[in-house]
């Protein structure tokens, strides 16, 4: 198998390294290479070019504005944006609502909504964890009742990610109390504006605010809003989950945390030297380097192999690239963490107590390195936590 790009990815490569550089505006890029986390502002104007060039869903049909690129066309695309860097198109519009649609939706659902999804007219939200009901997702609760031409849906989700961004939710509820778990669930398009639906923050160890809890109160929802079948929800989230997983191994952000790390490590004294120059920090990033390149070479192989896939069908060792991944990512913050030592709490203490009467105790740069940490903690979960993932990886690829 051979893994080394052609002339023509080269000069793909080229052309979509230059437009980053060229288009992604300055105030952005200054953002991400503090590693602030872009506002919803920065991701919608960000989303809103690529896709004025074709470049906001890139993977889907060309008749619904994708761009009919190979497997390896997309991977070098999601890598030089993290590179870049530049933020992602939001993975609930592009990644997860906007293939099922492609897939399983009505051709009225498709004209309305996928212009919309792909310019982020629309933001979604992904309506699947609830409380005991994580990476069990079959046993759900929230219900929704026919009632003439609309479902009442009554229930609870939870760590709803951006749901306070959100102006629709993708959700799956419990049609058929009486079937087996997987067999009674359906997937609803939900308007967060509908009335008797409350939304309510859990703030995180970062400071930040992402998460949900999402409550529903005799909600009602049009039926035209179901997505393919009724009871068929469970095939829909599965085929959506594999589109989520696609690129979870986020390489080039772990190697972007490396560069940048180095970088900052040659500024700081240690000794007669620099922390870049210690014996210690040089073993931590090469150890860290060669997994990277391993996952890399990994992650060339899926997507060598996904030529040969069906549309919509993941190669299971994906499975490996999210744990994988996900350990590198978090291994990348903790060298950063290293880096910054006590300045990594130079951060402004309005994001953790609601008032900005502190000044950083350090440079700039540290500001984002604690909470970016934090954060990626949940990177080993979200997805399908790692603990499925070896499990997947035991079952379809050793065969245990």
């Amino acid at each position: 198998m051979d893994l080394r790009f052609t002339p023509q990815e080269l000069a793909f490569r080229d052309e979509v390294r230059a437009f980053f550089r060229d288009a992604l505006p300055a105030s952005i890029r200054h953002k991400m290479a503090l590693g602030q986390r872009p506002s919803k502002d920065d991701i919608v104007t960000w989303q809103r070019i690529l896709n004025a060039k074709g470049w906001a869903v890139p993977h889907w049909p060309v008749e619904w504005g994708g761009q009919d690129w190979s497997p390896v066309q997309n991977y070098i695309f999601k890598e030089e944006m993290q590179l870049a860097p530049a933020p992602d198109p939001l993975a609930f519009n592009v990644s997860m609502v906007g293939p099922v649609l492609i897939a399983f939706g009505t051709e009225a659902q498709k004209r309305h909504f996928l212009p919309k999804v792909a310019n982020l007219d629309y933001w979604f939200c992904q309506g699947f964890s609830e409380p005991g009901a994580g990476s069990d997702l079959a046993s759900l609760r929230t219900s929704a009742r026919r009632e003439g031409d609309h479902y009442i849906v009554n229930g609870q989700k939870i760590w709803t990610s951006r749901a306070h961004h959100a102006d629709w939710m993708f959700c799956l509820v419990r049609t058929d109390p009486a079937a087996k778990p997987q067999s009674g669930i359906s997937y609803l398009l939900i308007d967060m504006q509908s009335p008797g639906l409350t939304i309510r923050p859990i703030p995180t160890i970062d400071g930040e605010h992402h998460f949900n809890e999402v409550f529903f109160d005799d909600v009602r929802v049009p039926a035209e809003n179901l997505v393919g079948e009724e009871n068929k929800g469970w095939t829909y989230a599965k085929y959506l989950l594999g589109n989520e997983r696609t690129g979870i191994a986020r390489v080039g952000a772990s190697k972007q945390r490396i560069i940048k790390a180095k970088q900052l490590a040659a500024t700081i004294a240690v000794g007669e030297g620099t922390l870049a120059e210690t014996e210690r920090f040089r073993e931590k990033v090469a150890a860290i380097e060669i997994e990277l390149k391993a996952l890399e070479i990994t992650q060339l192989r899926v997507v060598s192999n996904a030529r040969n896939l069906p549309r919509g069908v993941q190669d299971p060792a994906s499975s490996v690239l999210k744990l994988k991944g996900t350990e590198l990512q978090q291994a990348a913050t903790e060298i950063l963490m290293e880096v910054a030592g006590a300045h990594a709490m130079a951060f402004q203490s309005e994001h953790l107590w609601g008032t900005a009467t502190d000044e950083p105790i350090g440079p700039e740069w540290a500001a984002t390195v604690a909470p970016d940490y934090f954060y990626t903690r949940a990177s080993s979960i979200y997805g399908g936590s790692n603990e499925i993932q070896r499990n997947v990886i035991a079952k379809r690829l050793l065969g245990l």
